[in-house]
Formats: C-alpha cells, sequence, structure tokens
C-alpha cells in the first residue's frame, strides 16, 4: 500500500491511520481473508466497506437473486436486479478496488452436502502467505450477515468445527434494532451456548411467519449494524482497540448496550464444551507459570509518573516505621501532619515530683484521718502548679 498523500492513492486516508498511530502496521489487511456469509442489507454494506479498507481477499456465499424489493437497500442497482447476489456483488466490488480478490459463491449453506463444501472453502480459502506459496491456509474470519437460524447454526458448527473466529450479527423485524456478537471458539459463547428461543425449542421458523407479512428494512439500520461490524472487524484482523463481545442498537432511543457474555458451560454443542475445556486448561497452565516467576519489583525511579490534581500520597503499608503520631487507626490512612502537644517547662521537676509521690507509702492503716491526707495532696499538687508557673 502506498502512503504518498495525494489525490490519485486510494490508501492515502486508510495509511494516515498508521501515521497517527492508531493502527501499527495498516497494510497487514491486504494479507488477510474475510468471508462474508449472506449478501444481504448488512452483508453487501459489509462486503463494500471491506473492499474500501483494501481487504487482502473476499469470499461471499448467498443463493438469493436481487429483487426490486432489495433497492431500498444501500448496495444493488436497478440494472442488476434476477442475477445472483454474489455475481451482482463480485461486479461492483470489483469495480470499486480492483486490487481485492473476490471469490463469490452461490448455494445454501445448510444443506448436509454443500455444509462439507462450504466448510472445505473456508478452510482453504485463505491467502498464501509468502513463506508458505504450496501451503493451503484457512480464512481469518467470518462476518455472519443471514436472515435465518439455520443458517447461523450451520455457521456455529463449522466455526466450532475448524477454530475459526466469527462475527454474528442482525436486524429485528422491525427494523428499529440490531446487534453485532463475537464469537471465539472456547472463549466466549457461541451461537448454540445462548441460542434464541426458536432454536432452544426447535421451532421451524417458517411455522410462525405470516402470510402476506415481511419484515420491516431501515437502510439506515442496516447501515448502522454493518458500519459496527466492519470495525469490530479491523480492530480484530490488524489489532488495534478493544473488540466488543456483544453491542446492540436501539434505533428510537439511540442506545448501544454493550454487554460481556460468558460461555455457557452446559452448551448443547459438545464441541463448544470442549473448547471451552481446552481454553479453562490453558488460562490455568498460565497461572502457574505465572505464579513461578520470580516477582520483579519496581524501583521508585523507574514508576511512570501520574497527574494527581488532589495531591493525594500513596504508601507503602508494608512499612512498618510509621510515625505513631500520623497512626489514625484506619487501616491505610494516616495524617499528613503530626500532632501538637502543649511543651513542658520544667520537666524534671515534675519527674522529681512523681518519684516522690511514689516513695510514699500511703497504708490505709495510717492513723493520718483521711482528711490529712487530702490536705497533703492538695499541697503536693498546689507545688508542682506554682514550679510549672
Amino acid at each position: 500500500m502506498d502512503a504518498t498523500v495525494n489525490d490519485d492513492n486510494p490508501y492515502s486516508r486508510l495509511m494516515a491511520l498508521q501515521k497517527m498511530g492508531i493502527v501499527k502496521n495498516y497494510e497487514e489487511i491486504r494479507t488477510k481473508t474475510v468471508a462474508v456469509v449472506g449478501v444481504g442489507g448488512i452483508g453487501s454494506v459489509t462486503s463494500e466497506m471491506l473492499t474500501r479498507c483494501g481487504i487482502g481477499k473476499l469470499v461471499i456465499f448467498d443463493y438469493d437473486t436481487v429483487e426490486k424489493a432489495n433497492m431500498n437497500r444501500l448496495f444493488f442497482t436497478p440494472d442488476q436486479v434476477k442475477m445472483t447476489k454474489t455475481d451482482a456483488a463480485a461486479q461492483t466490488l470489483r469495480k470499486i478496488n480492483p486490487d481485492v480478490i473476490i471469490s463469490p459463491y452461490c448455494f445454501d449453506i445448510t444443506t448436509t452436502k454443500n455444509y462439507e463444501t462450504f466448510k472445505k472453502i473456508l478452510a482453504n480459502e485463505g491467502l498464501q502467505s509468502k513463506d508458505e506459496p504450496s501451503k493451503q491456509h484457512p480464512i481469518d474470519l467470518l462476518l455472519c450477515g443471514v436472515d435465518n437460524f439455520n443458517a447461523r447454526i450451520a455457521i456455529n458448527r463449522a466455526c466450532l468445527e475448524l477454530d475459526l473466529p466469527w462475527f454474528e450479527s442482525g436486524v429485528s423485524e422491525t427494523a428499529i434494532s440490531g446487534h453485532i456478537q463475537f464469537i471465539q471458539p472456547g472463549t466466549t459463547p457461541c451461537f448454540e451456548c445462548l441460542p434464541p428461543l426458536l432454536v432452544s425449542d426447535g421451532i421451524d421458523e417458517s411455522s410462525i411467519k405470516r402470510e402476506g407479512v415481511c419484515a420491516a428494512s431501515l437502510p439506515t439500520t442496516m447501515g448502522i449494524i454493518a458500519g459496527l461490524l466492519v470495525q469490530n472487524a479491523l480492530k480484530f484482523l490488524l489489532r488495534f482497540g478493544k473488540v466488543v463481545n456483544y453491542l446492540g442498537y436501539n434505533a428510537l432511543s439511540d442506545f448501544f448496550p454493550n454487554t460481556e457474555l460468558k460461555a455457557n458451560e452446559n452448551c448443547r454443542n459438545e464441541i463448544c464444551r470442549q473448547m471451552q475445556k481446552r481454553f479453562q486448561d490453558y488460562v490455568a497452565e498460565q497461572k502457574l507459570i505465572k505464579k513461578d516467576e520470580p516477582e520483579q519489583k519496581i524501583e521508585k525511579s523507574s514508576q511512570i509518573p501520574i497527574n494527581n490534581p488532589f495531591d493525594i500520597e500513596i504508601t507503602d503499608e508494608s512499612d512498618n516505621n510509621d510515625d505513631a503520631d500520623t497512626n489514625i487507626g484506619v487501616e491505610g490512612l494516616k495524617l499528613h501532619f503530626k500532632m501538637q502537644t502543649a511543651p513542658i517547662q520544667d520537666k524534671s521537676n515534675v519527674d522529681e515530683r512523681i518519684n516522690q509521690s511514689k516513695d510514699k507509702d500511703i497504708n490505709v492503716n495510717d492513723k493520718e484521718s483521711d482528711t490529712d491526707q487530702l490536705a497533703k495532696l492538695m499541697k503536693d499538687l498546689k507545688a508542682l502548679n506554682t514550679s510549672k508557673k
């Protein structure tokens, strides 16, 4: 990729991300292969964005054809009606960026025969590396833009079997909400860990569809979800920023719920459970390795200075030489100053009086009355007060 800034360079704005330090090596995008399954409202826009971003190779799957009803979307044009969506998409994408390799496949991935073909393509369609040009490589990431649960389950199982990361996405039938979800086998929940009610109860999707009623479609909602999808795909592929686990969108209130999901240890998919166990064993092993490593003490001189507008002082609680005058009896806190006490002008005189009082043996059996003893005590106190003055 050319980083030269001029009007004839289609990559100058993209390479600026590298110059500004956002992405360490944007040119790495040219070595990546992404599969997009479902080239509809989300998938077609997703494919266009990836192509404009300069992805190395794009593999697209769909078995439907372009219809006039699709013209409210952001990608297809009227002259492409009756073309397969994969051919129409490939035609447009190659015009947008001839540098990107486009591999279209037109078949239904949910049938038994086509599923095996689908899995084989995912395992071998990755770009060949310069170090091993003859070796087949899997794709780097799969983006799901399908509109039915059967296809999602097929994608989920293929990615589990091949250990491939993927993003699931969707828009509600009311077209006012949508979501994206990142799925890393064994690490995050798979699609069957938290299945929708239809999937968990085994209900046929076609049985709940009403005749003459179709799902709504807003190009704005589709574009927003596609943008979130590609944004996180780029963060994953180029390793910058934080990849979201689950991100929703509500168009009525412009609300974006962000949730961290955990894998279901009782997932009905056996491969998912096995990969969870493998990941947990790996984490436990890393903890043992870290525990065995010698602890490195950070020197005070090497600590990074931080902005401290509130003048908060952090002290080492392991230091047992704290001044008793500054300790207020609350763990982790102490006064920033010493309590002042009234000075004693003649300490030696006071000590002498104390010693004299200790030498006196006051016996309750003495013949002196209580009145005489009290009088002597008052005399001593008066003498002590006079000496202090």
